[in-house]
């Protein structure tokens, strides 16, 4: 079986057109490759013996509205795995084409056709890479791929369960960009609940970065100059509150911020007659800029810690000669802490920075575990006084179930921040020099 080719590479085109026909076909017809073009050709026959299937399911996730016996859910969920099962066959289908034209191109450079046994030894050391990372990618795609697509392709619905676009979890439909327009739109009350969130959550991450990257840096530069035969004990103590879990740490003090029937700085400052118990000092729940300024000082009590540890690694490793040529140079320390130190440290620590930068934009406990969020939260967008994004998106989605909404803050907040974490990759050692 099989069909002549001319090695001069004037049948690529007869190659091309033939694989494009049918998965396997070229491989069969003129390459020789019967085992591969057969199993290649038994994938395609399963895709169209699925495709009626596939076609329904994509036309129910267009359509979506559903009812009880398939809610809107289940379609838009099942929707997307047959796409991707549609994709994935697209792709095998270019992948076997330009097989098929690389092995044309093999043949005219040899001048002979691989027999059966050449191609199938090439066919297994190429396909055991793919059999073992197969798993893997499956679990990847139904596990992590399809989740994020339907939280995406949520923000284009009517997925809610309360407010004003409560519907039924059965029958919600596509609205478009509707929800988007309600989120950066003018004159509504989800867009002043968004700009002030966003401008809290800049603030919450720009002072709870630097906040604690100078503390720690404080701390690092007074035990290291200091020389005291007890700075391991003095950084031992200073330690303990990063050991501790952060959540245990927030509680502790949460409980220690409320009012003066539980919290102890409360009820010892009535007892000191400081202030009554009728004019206990609200520092959680009283106004927004008590709340936010206790949330940055919480937040340098877990944060520092972790700094100082980095930043003494850091200085240790400055080689004593440059210190020693600063003193003969006669440098005082403020020179050399100002000349040497800060811009080796720095320099070292800056993408550190730049992620502890994105780790605060989202840190959900720091905020959600002291506060809520509150106080103050708007009745309608749940936006209170200490929220920030993420943990916006949190109560939305939970406690409104406006699974919509936090879609639409979601995918804001991922095309704000993916930018900072692809720089900051990028421009790491392991990826210039590593083989990627």
């Amino acid at each position: 079986m099989g069909t002549t080719i001319r090695p001069d590479g004037s049948s690529r085109k007869q190659i091309l057109l033939t694989a494009c026909i049918f998965m396997g076909l070229a491989h069969i017809m003129y390459l020789k490759q019967y085992i591969k073009g057969a199993f290649l050709a038994f994938i395609e026959v399963l895709f169209i013996i699925s495709s009626p299937s596939i076609f329904t399911n994509l036309r129910k996730m267009l359509a979506l509205s559903g009812d009880k016996s398939n809610p809107s859910a289940f379609r838009l969920i099942d929707g997307l795995i047959y796409l991707i099962i549609a994709v994935i066959f697209i792709i095998i289908y270019i992948l076997t084409i330009k097989n098929a034209v690389a092995s044309y191109e093999d043949f005219c450079l040899d001048g002979r056709m691989k027999s059966q046994k050449e191609s199938m030894a090439g066919m297994s050391g190429k396909a055991f890479p793919i059999f073992g990372l197969a798993p893997a990618f499956f679990l990847i795609v139904f596990f992590v791929v399809i989740p994020l697509l339907f939280s995406m392709l949520a923000a284009f619905t009517s997925y809610s369960e309360s407010g004003e676009e409560k519907v039924s979890p059965n029958a919600f439909g596509w609205v478009g960009f509707r929800n988007f327009g309600k989120v950066f739109g003018k004159s509504s009350s989800w867009s002043d609940s968004f700009l002030g969130v966003a401008i809290w959550t800049v603030v919450w991450g720009t002072l709870a970065t630097l906040t604690c990257y100078l503390g720690g840096m404080i701390m690092a530069v007074i035990l290291y100059e200091a020389k005291l035969k007890t700075t391991p004990v003095f950084r031992a103590i200073l330690i303990l509150p990063y050991a501790v879990p952060s959540l245990l740490t927030i509680s502790v003090w949460k409980n220690m911020l409320m009012g003066s029937k539980y919290g102890i700085i409360n009820k010892t400052l009535v007892e000191f007659g400081i202030i009554n118990s009728s004019n206990e000092i609200k520092f959680l729940n009283g106004t927004n800029g008590m709340a936010r300024t206790f949330c940055i000082l919480i937040n340098m009590w877990v944060g520092i810690p972790y700094f100082m540890l980095l930043i003494t690694g850091q200085m240790t490793a400055i080689s004593s000669d440059i210190y020693e040529a600063a003193a003969i140079d006669g440098a005082n320390q403020f020179q050399v802490f100002r000349y040497i130190t800060l811009p080796m440290v720095v320099y070292q620590t800056a993408p550190l920075i730049i992620m502890s930068f994105t780790h605060n934009i989202n840190n959900f406990g720091a905020v959600y575990y002291l506060t809520g969020g509150g106080p103050n939260a708007n009745i309608k967008t749940q936006a209170g006084g200490t929220d920030i994004f993420i943990s916006w998106i949190y109560k939305i989605s939970t406690t409104q179930k406006d699974y919509y909404m936090g879609s639409v803050l979601a995918i804001f907040v991922f095309a704000v921040l993916a930018p900072f974490a692809i720089f900051n990759f990028i421009n790491t050692k392991s990826f210039k020099e590593g083989e990627l």
